[in-house]
């Protein structure tokens, strides 16, 4: 019978494969024309043996199932289907008396149902909704799975991390001066060394200097060098860290600890590319790139006076922001997967897993040290314990008392008739970050998300598709 015969989906090219699983030829002529009068063209099976041949043969987006077929029932269909994890959207066709029946097609697998008889604008329109929320849902899918699990020596899937990424990406490429900015432990030098990493320059020298690890009469010697005699104690000539670097990074860690009037110098070697040793009257064309960091406010730290604005200025041109440890929700749990792998093997201990009461822990700690404070609790648990699962009175001992997340407080209100705009962002961009860390959370799952959001799922199908054109 020509009906019976399968056909390929040939009418707009945006139109997905959808296949009728239907016994009654008259009835699935119908649905068939039903849909072609919208754009739509579809194959037809009219068994159960002949719907799992078609599935195979096609892979259909959309499915429209019959409950009653002669050869088998539509319910393990659904059931193989699900058991497979078949991806496409299957629409229950049943009586009007059935109902109790389409509800359990809808927790073995089913997408929608319709009660028969139906007009051909409800089956066209559930038809079209339906194909919508399966080329969403891949979007979803795609969107997630280009996010970065690991970055340089990153580790993290955050939206926080993500844009961290994006930022280090964007400006690699450039030689301008990147000031990057956050609390202790939160890995502002291996942002430093990702950026040079992926620079033109990742083939020349990145050399790290740590300003308030350095002494203050010492530090311009350190990045400048020194002639012999110079001082006391300089009995040979020293290259400083600014010719070491010559054609790749500088890297000036803690830069807000720099003394003032080194600072100075530190501006005439920015605009000129010549550094004086100490000791010497003969200027050195030196060419690197500039990364600082700071886990002081810089603006701050200018308007008090300790940091030149004129230096800020030069250094701060394109500013990255390392979230703590404590706002990067999950992050905290793969990096502590990652570093207990790590310690297990160096200490040859045989942990394997992180028990959910220490999972729970890790999650609901402060971290006021941010990743280091991490590594520590984890690799003095590998070592003080055995394995093979991390539990939670194994981080109790070293924890201690649990400091928990604390909400952050609320802004000041500014006086009546002032607002701060630096403060303020498009109603657009937040509702977007909300939404996307929201699916995020809810592990890729848009439905459960907006039940989470307290919205219609085709409202945040809506906007990803907007946001994805």
């Amino acid at each position: 019978m020509g009906q019976k015969e399968l056909t390929k989906d040939q009418a707009d090219p945006n139109t997905k494969n959808i296949l009728i699983v239907e016994d009654s030829p008259t009835l699935a002529l119908t649905y068939r024309e039903y849909l072609r009068q919208s754009g739509y063209d579809a194959a037809i099976a009219d068994t159960g043996a002949k719907a799992f041949a078609a599935i195979e043969e096609s892979n259909p987006d959309l499915i429209l199932l019959d409950l009653k077929l002669p050869d088998m029932d539509g319910l393990d269909i659904l059931k193989k289907l699900k058991a497979e994890k078949n991806s496409a959207r299957i629409i229950v066709i049943t009586a009007h008396g059935s109902v109790k029946v389409a509800v359990e097609a809808m927790q073995e697998g089913a997408s929608d149902f319709i009660l028969k008889p139906f007009a051909s604008e409800r089956l066209t329109t559930t038809v079209k909704t339906n194909l919508e929320i399966k080329h969403l849902t891949g979007l979803v899918q795609q969107y997630a799975g280009g996010q970065k699990k690991k970055f340089g020596r990153f580790i993290g899937v955050s939206p926080a991390m993500q844009a961290v990424y994006r930022m280090i990406e964007d400006c690699a490429s450039s030689k301008v001066s990147v000031f990057i900015m956050g609390e202790s432990g939160t890995g502002k030098e291996l942002c430093a060394e990702s950026i040079h990493n992926q620079s033109p320059r990742k083939e020349r020298r990145f050399i790290a200097l740590n300003c308030a690890a350095i002494p203050a009469n010492l530090i311009e010697s350190e990045i400048f060098g020194h002639k012999k005699g110079a001082f006391t104690g300089a009995t040979s000539d020293r290259e400083g860290a600014a010719v070491a670097a010559d054609g790749g990074t500088l890297f000036l860690d803690e830069i807000c600890e720099m003394p003032l009037d080194l600072q100075a110098k530190l501006l005439r070697f920015i605009q000129t590319g010549e550094i004086v040793p100490v000791g010497s009257n003969t200027p050195i064309k030196v060419n690197v790139r500039f990364i600082c960091a700071t886990n002081r406010n810089p603006w701050e730290e200018v308007e008090a006076g300790r940091f030149r604005e004129d230096l800020y200025y030069r250094l701060h041109v394109v500013p990255i922001h390392l979230p703590p440890l404590r706002d990067r929700g999950e992050d905290v749990l793969i990096i502590a997967r990652h570093m207990l792998e790590n310690y297990a093997q160096e200490e040859q201990k045989a942990f394997t897993e992180i028990r959910d009461d220490a999972q729970s822990r890790l999650l609901a700690h402060s971290w006021p040290g941010n990743v280091r404070e991490l590594g520590n609790v984890i690799q003095s648990a590998v070592v003080l314990n055995d394995g093979p699962i991390l539990t939670g009175d194994m981080l109790d001992r070293l924890m201690g008392p649990a400091r928990r997340r604390q909400p952050e407080p609320m802004a000041a209100t500014p006086p009546d008739g002032i607002v701060s705009t630096s403060i303020i962002e498009p109603l657009e961009t937040v509702e977007r970050r909300v939404i996307e860390r929201a699916i995020e959370l809810c592990g890729g799952k848009v439905r459960l998300a907006a039940k989470r959001l307290e919205v219609n799922p085709s409202t945040l199908y809506r906007k990803l598709k907007d946001w994805s054109e």
